[in-house]
C-alpha cells in the first residue's frame, strides 16, 4: 500500500478515536512510512524540512511521536531511541506484541510478531528469575538477507 493510502488509513484511525492527524503529524508519519530504517526525532525534523519545507523543532517532533505512539501508529525502539511506523496501520484486526529485527549492518528494521504463548513463557521465565517484565517488546540484533548475501 502506498504512503498516501496509509496516511488516509491513519487519519481514519485517529478520527475513530476522536483524535486529529494534523498536517505536521502526517509529515512526520510519512517520513517513517517512507523509511526502511528507524529514525530519530532530529532525522525526522530534517526530513520535514527537506521534503516539505517545514521547520519543526525536534521537541515538537517528540510530541508528535508521542501522539503517534499513543495512537499505535508508530513504535519506539528503546535501545536506539528511534522510531518506526507500525507495519499494521492498514489492518483492521488486533495484533500480537510487536518484535523488531534490526540489521546490525545497514540498520533496516522489520516488524514481526511473536505468539502470545511465547510471550507468556518469556514472562514466566522473567518472573522465575525474580524480575517483572515491564515491556514484552524485543529488539533483536540481526543481519538482513541483503547484507548477508553481500558478506558471503
Amino acid at each position: 500500500m502506498d504512503t498516501r493510502k496509509l496516511i488516509e488509513r491513519a487519519e481514519q484511525h485517529c478520527k475513530s478515536h476522536g483524535a486529529r492527524l494534523t498536517n505536521k503529524r502526517k509529515q512526520v508519519l510519512s517520513g517513517l512510512l517512507q523509511s526502511d530504517k528507524a529514525l530519530s526525532a532530529y532525522e525526522l525534523a530534517d526530513y520535514c524540512k527537506n521534503k516539505f519545507g517545514e521547520n519543526i523543532p525536534a521537541m515538537s517532533v517528540y510530541r508528535i511521536l508521542a501522539f503517534l505512539q499513543d495512537e499505535q501508529l508508530v513504535h519506539r525502539l528503546k535501545l536506539a531511541n528511534k522510531f518506526v511506523a507500525c507495519a499494521h496501520i492498514a489492518c483492521d484486526h488486533a495484533h500480537a506484541v510487536p518484535q523488531f529485527l534490526i540489521c546490525g549492518q545497514c540498520q533496516r528494521v522489520k516488524e514481526i510478531t511473536i505468539s502470545k504463548s511465547t510471550i507468556n513463557k518469556l514472562r514466566q521465565s522473567v518472573e522465575d528469575a525474580g524480575f517483572h517484565l515491564r515491556s514484552p517488546q524485543l529488539e533483536m540484533d540481526s543481519l538482513c538477507e541483503r547484507c548477508t548475501s553481500n558478506t558471503v
